[in-house]
């Protein structure tokens, strides 16, 4: 029996849905009763994600957990203390289950980390490595590296075998935030001045992660390994707009504007992350993914897009 966290969530329902596929024993936990059906799996109600949480009904017979719930990064954030509330959930709640799942005898615990871990840029050509020394900048990131921490120890104390996996943006169907902004701004014809990004940035599909995340359970490598994830192929802005486009149907309508003056501009907006995030490199090395685990991206760019853009008119046409 295979329990995953996060089941109401983008990644989470991907993971449940393979797994079913696959043939395998899942148990959904959830926060509230109802929140949806998980079709294969049967389904527990734990709460709110914290210190208190009682997870003993949900742990019954559980051989694996697949921790994918989470507090996650928000662009404005409401929290007094942001960090707090970071730690209450992604420390002190995943922790928690972690040393209840080591004394109800779970064999491996998969933890979906935070390229954030890492930190928030990269050179281009020097991607981040699963061995790189963490430097996270927000609360989220330092959140998901206490826990990662947290996590070792634990492994180390109770000979549970424990997995992380750090992806870097997952985009797919019904995907939200700033990806789907990008596709309605594209679906729309929007001229957009980001014709001129030089950029490196690395992606992961949905399909691609959760590929990954199945692996991970049973692999008998992958114990006590972190691991970065990505389609293993890295986009600048402008070329992952272009493509985006072409799977929208709708030719991406980009005016070449030099990225010092996008950087200038966001700078005298007050929201100079929007031009990091737009301008710089973020690029992950899966090297260690491949040779150790055999793993290779089910889908290419192009598919992972496709998959996105198909999910964007079927929530667009209801």
């Amino acid at each position: 029996m295979i329990l995953v966290t996060g089941a109401t969530g983008f990644v989470g329902r991907a993971l449940i849905d393979l797994l079913v596929k696959r043939g395998r024993s899942v148990r959904a936990a959830m926060r509230r009763a109802g929140a949806f059906t998980a079709a294969g799996a049967s389904v527990v109600t734990v709460g709110d994600l914290s210190a208190q949480t009682d997870w003993s009904a949900a742990l019954a017979g559980v051989d694996a957990v697949v921790h994918a719930a989470a507090r996650v990064h928000v662009m404005q954030d409401a929290a007094a203390d942001p960090l707090v509330e970071f730690r209450r959930v992604n420390v002190q709640g995943t922790l928690q289950l972690a040393r209840r799942a080591a004394a109800g005898g779970v064999r491996r615990f998969v933890f979906i980390s935070s390229v954030k871990v890492n930190g928030e840029a990269t050179e281009p050509g020097h991607p981040f490595t699963a061995g790189d020394a963490s430097a996270p900048l927000d609360a989220y990131g330092i959140s998901k590296m206490e826990a990662e921490q947290g996590l070792r120890e634990i492994a180390a104390q109770t000979g549970m075998e424990v997995v992380i996996i750090r992806p870097p943006l997952v985009y797919g169907p019904g995907v939200k935030a700033n990806f789907r902004a990008m596709m309605r701004w594209l679906a729309r014809g929007v001229p957009l001045p980001l014709g001129a990004i030089h950029n490196r940035r690395s992606l992961v599909a949905l399909d691609n992660l959760v590929d990954l995340m199945v692996t991970c359970v049973d692999h008998p490598a992958a114990a006590n390994q972190t691991f970065m994830v990505s389609d293993g192929e890295d986009l600048s802005t402008t070329q992952l707009l272009q493509r985006m486009g072409r799977a929208l149907g709708r030719p991406a309508r980009l005016i070449p504007v030099p990225a010092i003056l996008l950087k200038v501009g966001a700078a005298l907006l007050g929201k100079p992350a929007i031009a990091q995030r737009l301008c710089g490199s973020l690029q992950v090395d899966i090297s260690k993914t491949r040779q150790l685990l055999g793993w290779s991206a089910p889908l290419s760019v192009d598919e992972g897009l496709k998959r996105a853009a198909e999910g964007y008119w079927r929530e667009a046409s209801v």
